[in-house]
C-alpha cells in the first residue's frame, strides 16, 4: 500500500508540472502570436500608403485630406522631439528623487512620499492633459516664452529655438508634460535598484574614506546601471506612445518649424484625432497605419540602442 501511495503521489506531481509547463509554454507562444500578428496587421494596412508615396512618405511634411496627400516627416520629428525633451527633463527629477527617498532622505519621510510619487503614475494621463492645458499652457503663454524671447531672442540659434507668438502650445509643452508623466515611472524603478544595491558593498566604500558622491558613482550606479537604464527606457517607450497628454498641448498643426514653441503633431496624436473620421481601406485609413508602423520602429530602435549600450559598458567593465 505505501508503495502504491507513493506511486500515485509521484504521477499527480508529474502530471501538475507537465501542465503548468504547458501552461507556460502556451502563455508565452500566445503574446508572441500576438505580437507578430500585430504586425502583420499593421503592415498590411499600411501597404496602400506606401504603394502610392514609396519613399516619399517618410521624407515629405504634408498631411493633407483634402487632396489626398499625406506624409509622415512632421508627426514623426514631433514625436521624437517631444519625447527626447521629456526624458531630458525627467531624468535628473527621477534619478534626484529615486537617490533621496532610497539613501538620503529619512526612513519615516520617505515610506510617506515613495507612495505618493508611485500614485503619480497610476493619474490617467487624460487628466495630465487637462491640468497641462489650464496651467502649463497659460504659464507658457504669459511668462515663460515671452521670458526666453526677451532674454534669449538676439541670439542666432536660440532666437530659433524661442521664436513665434506665446500661445503656450507646442513642442516644448508637450515635453514638459511627458516629462512630469514619465517621473514616476524611472523613480520607481530607480529607488528599487538603489535600495537593492549590497548594503556591505557600500560600507565598505565609506570604510575606505569614499564620499557619497563616490559611493553613487562607483557602486550603486555600478550594481543598479541595468535596472536605471530599463527604467528610462520604459520612461522613453510611454513618452514614444503618450496620445492624450500630449494632444491637449501640443497644438495639433502638421507641420515643420524650428521653434520649441511652435504648435506640431505626434504620430500618437495625429491617428487618435484622424482615425475616427478615416473610412476603412481609405488611402488615409492606410497611411495612419504607417504611421503605426514608424512608431513600432522607432521603438524597437530605441531599444535595440539601449541593449547596445549596455553590453558595451559591460565590456568596458570586464576590460578594467
Amino acid at each position: 500500500m505505501t508503495n502504491v501511495k507513493k506511486n500515485i503521489d509521484i504521477n499527480r506531481k508529474a502530471s501538475s508540472s507537465s501542465w503548468f509547463n504547458g501552461l507556460v509554454w502556451i502563455s508565452s507562444f500566445l503574446i508572441l502570436f500576438i505580437f507578430i500578428g500585430l504586425i502583420l496587421k499593421l503592415l498590411w494596412g499600411s501597404q496602400q500608403a506606401f504603394a502610392t508615396f514609396g519613399i516619399e512618405f517618410l521624407t515629405r511634411a504634408i498631411w493633407n485630406p483634402v487632396t489626398q496627400q499625406y506624409g509622415a516627416v512632421s508627426a514623426v520629428l514631433g514625436t521624437l522631439v517631444t519625447s527626447l525633451i521629456g526624458i531630458v527633463i525627467a531624468i535628473p527629477l527621477a534619478f534626484g528623487s529615486a537617490y533621496a527617498l532610497s539613501e538620503i532622505i529619512p526612513i519615516r519621510i520617505s515610506r510617506i512620499v515613495t507612495p505618493i510619487i508611485q500614485l503619480l503614475a497610476a493619474v490617467p494621463s487624460i487628466i495630465f492633459g487637462m491640468w497641462g492645458f489650464f496651467f502649463i499652457v497659460p504659464l507658457m503663454a504669459r511668462y515663460v516664452q515671452p521670458f526666453l524671447k526677451h532674454n534669449f531672442g538676439h541670439i542666432p540659434i536660440l532666437s530659433a529655438l524661442f521664436s513665434g507668438p506665446p500661445f503656450g502650445v507646442g513642442l516644448f509643452t508637450g515635453g514638459l508634460i511627458l516629462a512630469v508623466m514619465i517621473t514616476p515611472f524611472i523613480a520607481a524603478v530607480m529607488q528599487n535598484a538603489f535600495q537593492n544595491t549590497p548594503v556591505l558593498l557600500k560600507e565598505s566604500a565609506y570604510s575606505l574614506g569614499a564620499t557619497k558622491w563616490e559611493i553613487m558613482r562607483y557602486v550603486t550606479l555600478a550594481w543598479s546601471k541595468k535596472a536605471v537604464l530599463g527604467g528610462i527606457i520604459l520612461g522613453w517607450g510611454r513618452a514614444l506612445g503618450e496620445t492624450m497628454a500630449i494632444t491637449f498641448v501640443i497644438g495639433n498643426a502638421n507641420k515643420i518649424g524650428w521653434s520649441l514653441f511652435a504648435p506640431s503633431n505626434t504620430i500618437s496624436s495625429l491617428i487618435a484625432l484622424e482615425f475616427p473620421e478615416s473610412a476603412t481601406g481609405s488611402l488615409k485609413m492606410s497611411s495612419l497605419m504607417g504611421l503605426g508602423v514608424i512608431l513600432m520602429v522607432i521603438s524597437f530602435l530605441a531599444l535595440f540602442c539601449s541593449r547596445y549600450l549596455l553590453r558595451q559598458s559591460e565590456r568596458k567593465l570586464r576590460g578594467n
